[in-house]
């Protein structure tokens, strides 16, 4: 049996497949004229969506950007405070928010406050809702282009959070646990075989703005990579191969 070791796994984190991907020949969906997938998850058109105030207050993020990256560190204890309607809708735009809705010919191109590839945006935001003000507890999806919730008929508690995240308590001792999906094909339409390097900076790129947002409206996350992936894509209601669980993020009220 070939013993594998740390460092035989370091490829995927270099660029060396660039030099691939660039070669002319190298087929993919997008040189082939496939139109690109869509920007977001279809849903039902009959589903009742949930309105989020817009995430303009001028009383919220207001926090200088010296003072957010200042005070940003990882909490794992939250105050028992519920979040307030427009401090999720503040969260949900400074990590997934769509700023530019563009129509070209071969589908539609969102532009967001978080970098993405390409403009690919791979990710789906998951909400399991312990605390927030107007919302039943429960599992909601987040959609960018409508900057709306769409609540999903699957029962979800806390403790089934914390059971897929290995038994960390904060997961689920919150006022809402963030959990992002990918669904890779969006990133391999365009870059195939480097798309998965792609997709694991991204997801760096979404949690930060978390983090700072968090911290500016007086929040606190703690990012976690370490959860069990057949449990929360089952949590979620994922199928694990086209779309499956990449990151997930606990957010309260600091203490």
């Amino acid at each position: 049996m070939t013993m594998l070791y740390p460092k035989d796994y370091r490829g995927f984190l270099k660029a060396d497949d660039w030099a691939v991907f660039a070669d002319k020949a190298h087929e993919t969906d997008q040189r082939k004229g496939i139109r690109r997938p869509p920007a977001e998850k279809p849903f039902p058109e009959a589903t009742p969506l949930i309105e989020l105030p817009a995430p303009d207050k001028p009383d919220l993020g207001e926090m200088p950007v010296r003072d957010a990256i200042a005070k940003r560190r990882s909490r794992r204890a939250f105050a028992p405070d519920a979040l307030s309607l427009d401090e999720l809708s503040f969260l949900l735009w400074a990590t997934q928010g769509v700023r530019e809705r563009r129509d070209v010919r071969d589908g539609v191109v969102t532009f967001r406050n978080v970098p993405s590839g390409g403009s690919l945006h791979s990710f789906e935001t998951y909400l399991v809702v312990h605390a927030v003000e107007g919302l039943d507890a429960g599992l909601y999806r987040y959609l960018p282009l409508e900057h709306k919730l769409l609540p999903i008929d699957k029962e979800v508690s806390a403790e089934e959070v914390v059971e897929a995240c290995r038994g960390q308590r904060f997961a689920g001792d919150c006022a809402v646990t963030f959990a992002w999906s990918t669904i890779p094909y969006r990133m391999e339409w365009r870059y195939t075989i480097v798309a998965h390097k792609v997709i694991a900076l991204d997801a760096g790129h979404l949690c930060q703005n978390l983090y700072l947002a968090a911290e500016s409206i007086g929040c606190g996350t703690c990012a976690i990579g370490a959860y069990d992936q057949a449990k929360m894509d089952a949590l979620l209601g994922l199928d694990g191969e086209d779309e499956f669980t990449i990151y997930v993020a606990p957010v309260g009220k600091l203490t």
